[in-house]
């Protein structure tokens, strides 16, 4: 429904990378943090971060495209690889990308999300995302399926904007075909 913005998602990234002090973070921590962060986005402002999509998978909720950007399996790899470096199962902010794409709420909302969960393992993190209405009512088992947006708005209270929210976004889609947004 949402575009995903490769910028800005490497962006976002960064921003919760530099609150660690080695600017490394565990690629378990790192999806599930930006999954929180896009699917309160959401809920608050009526719209994602990173506008990917969103796959329910065994340890929970994960951003789709991210996800292959991490594994390095993405056709747009290389712009990912450019400022991140994998280590084993983390992840290393290597160029730090700016913030010129995110708007201040969404950057608090990063670092927010970050704080709130910062003694919270990895493990149990992933836990606390099987919590999620839209995780539960799309539970893949041993395999991955597709969360449909609809079901992320119901459990973050979006149910009624449903329509509205889907008319934007093909809107904001539309602009950025006009004006050659990657």
């Amino acid at each position: 429904m949402f575009r995903f913005d490769l910028p800005k998602t490497i962006q976002a990234a960064a921003v919760l990378l530099r609150a660690h002090p080695l600017r490394i973070m565990g690629r378990l921590r790192l999806l599930k943090l930006l999954y929180i962060a896009d699917r309160e986005s959401l809920g608050e402002t009526r719209r994602p971060i990173t506008g990917d999509r969103v796959v329910a998978m065994p340890h929970g909720p994960v951003l789709s495209e991210m996800y292959d950007l991490i594994k390095e399996e993405h056709v747009r790899a290389p712009e990912w690889c450019e400022h991140f470096e994998n280590l084993g199962c983390d992840v290393q902010l290597r160029k730090d990308p700016g913030i010129g794409r995110l708007s201040r709420h969404e950057i608090e909302k990063l670092q927010e999300v970050a704080r709130r969960f910062e003694y919270q393992d990895d493990w149990a993190l992933a836990e606390t995302t099987h919590q999620f209405p839209e995780w539960k009512r799309n539970d893949p088992g041993d395999s991955s399926r597709p969360i449909p947006f609809e079901h992320i708005l119901e459990a973050v209270g979006r149910k009624k904007d449903i329509r509205a929210i889907k008319q934007e976004a093909r809107a904001l889609a539309f602009m950025d075909q006009l004006l050659g947004a990657k």
